[in-house]
């Protein structure tokens, strides 16, 4: 059973009890977090996703602010798969993971099969060790095993709802005082059972890197006192989320756990343990949820929040990361402005500090995502190096539709349409003109011919053709515009149609140069001929 509490964020230090949900307990979360909580020595830090999905935008925050702060503090960042919930699991999830990791440049310096000093990083392959720590608890005490059915504890939850006021904390400790001969008549009988925590009356409150003080109590009813004791163990012999998470945080060293704001109420539990076993906690740092622009926390069940689903539409992994990382954390004020707020990994790498973490939740804003797209697309187009890989793999693409484009059409075509690009795809869907003859008839065409007198525009593009040299094109406008005695604004009209078929896009010189002279006149004679039949 997963006990939770009644938790919010408060903007001033306040004691309030959840109205229908707590009973006499109160939460509190002090007003401001504290301050210089960057730590001064190397850090461990760990990523512990679950692979039953796809890394989402949400787990991929959570493990760039733990591999951030390692590599600021110069210490080490841990990958562990926390992998007990075998009825969860999806088959390629744990590629999925590496394959997005290594996409994005997040290296990680221990986890499965890299540098096991303290593996294996697999929880599933970690049973003996959860086997022992329970036995450690259950010789002192601090748990108990319990065999009650699962209808007996779905009735206890039932019943638990039914009281006034509610609460979710349900058990009501039926086997914790049982004899040792009750017990061991239980185990003759191989009774199912599960191993649960026996939590403290009152869990203690502990300090937040971002929160501060957090005094975090379990809700409870005074008519029929029940108790939040968290299974450890469960019946198949795999331990829960609670159990394992602290007993391999405690054995591979981690110094600060950065995770998300959802798993606040169970610190309480997780500091419990760590009393229970005589260790120290991590320094624990709960960063707010991730949210829609309409204020509604991001899904993680839907595909679009994946992060491959976003690499799949054309994101770059520089932008991400740089869209990721300000989800909760501002770089100095001077540096944002400076760099319109991009920044690279290694920038960041060295710009990280816990004590520029907010405490607001975090709206995922997609025009910012795109932003960051244009902005590192074009400067992978500038590189010469860059464009040309791009260049390579994006003439395998298109050179079946397109059999006349070789690899070093298509770096130029890149090169002069970069600024203009928000993901590499654009080249082919908003600049389809530049690949092959244009089309005459789209909306922004049947605009311009509806507004003109096609054989006076007809004219027009064959005095053009006729004149079009690499001289100035303002000069050859100018020109034809008193020649045929029409506005140099048709003139420029007239060529935007014969040239990419109306469609707006790039500069009329940047055209005429990536077409060339002779492709130019071509299409002013097509299009010329057009009009007139």
């Amino acid at each position: 059973m997963v006990c939770t509490f009644a938790v919010r964020r408060y903007t001033a230090s306040i004691l309030r009890p959840r109205i229908g949900l707590l009973s006499g307990k109160q939460i509190a979360i002090s007003r401001k977090p504290t301050r210089d909580v960057h730590p001064k020595t190397p850090a461990r830090t760990r990523f512990a996703p679950s692979p039953t999905g796809y890394l989402h935008l949400g787990s991929l925050r959570t493990a760039l602010y733990n591999y951030l702060l390692a590599r600021n503090t110069n210490g080490q960042f841990l990958l562990r798969l926390e992998d007990t919930d075998q009825k969860r699991l999806v088959s390629d999830a744990e590629q999925n993971i590496y394959d997005t990791l290594q996409w994005l440049g997040i290296q990680f310096d221990e986890g499965p099969g890299v540098n096991e000093v303290y593996g294996p990083y697999r929880q599933s392959d970690r049973s003996a060790i959860y086997k022992a720590h329970a036995d450690k608890l259950l010789a002192s005490g601090h748990a108990y095993r319990c065999f009650c059915s699962k209808e007996r504890l779905e009735n206890l939850r039932t019943s638990a709802m039914a009281l006034q006021p509610p609460t979710n904390v349900s058990y009501d400790r039926e086997c914790a005082n049982l004899s040792q001969e009750h017990i061991d008549h239980k185990l003759d009988q191989n009774v199912p059972f599960t191993l649960r925590f026996k939590s403290p009356a009152v869990y203690e409150p502990f300090e937040d890197l971002l929160h501060g003080r957090v005094d975090l109590q379990p809700q409870t009813n005074p008519n029929d006192i029940r108790y939040d004791d968290p299974v450890l163990m469960k019946s198949d012999g795999l331990p829960t989320y609670h159990f394992a998470n602290v007993v391999d945080d405690h054995l591979m060293k981690i110094t600060h756990v950065i995770r998300g704001e959802e798993w606040l109420p169970s610190t309480p539990k997780h500091i419990s343990l760590y009393r229970a076993f005589g260790w120290t906690p991590p320094k624990f740092v709960h960063i707010p949820l991730l949210t829609t622009a309409a204020d509604k926390k991001l899904s993680k069940r839907k595909g679009d929040a994946s992060v491959m689903a976003l690499k799949a539409k054309g994101v770059l992994p520089e932008a991400l990361l740089n869209f990721s990382v300000l989800f909760g954390w501002a770089p100095p004020r001077e540096l944002a402005t400076a760099n319109h707020e991009c920044f690279t990994l290694g920038e960041f790498e060295r710009l990280f500090n816990l004590n520029n973490l907010t405490k607001g939740n975090a709206k995922v804003d997609e025009k910012k995502l795109w932003f960051f797209n244009k902005h590192y697309l074009s400067a992978r187009l500038k590189d010469e190096h860059q464009v040309s890989i791009e260049a390579r793999n994006l003439t395998q693409i298109l050179s079946k539709k397109y059999p006349g484009l070789d690899e070093t059409k298509t770096k130029q075509l890149l090169k002069a349409v970069g600024g203009h690009l928000t993901v590499i795809d654009e080249l082919e869907s908003q600049f389809h003109y530049l690949l092959s003859k244009p089309v005459y008839e789209n909306e922004f065409s049947d605009r311009f011919i509806k507004a003109c007198e096609p054989s006076q525009v007809a004219r027009v593009l064959s005095s053009i053709a006729s004149l079009l040299d690499n001289s100035n094109l303002n000069d050859l406008v100018a020109e034809v515009s008193t020649r045929e005695n029409v506005p140099k604004k048709a003139v420029f009209e007239a060529m935007r149609f014969a040239l990419s078929g109306s469609v707006p896009g790039l500069k009329l010189p940047v055209l005429i140069s990536t077409l060339g002279l002779e492709e130019t006149k071509a299409r002013l004679n097509e299009a010329a001929q057009y009009l007139v039949t």
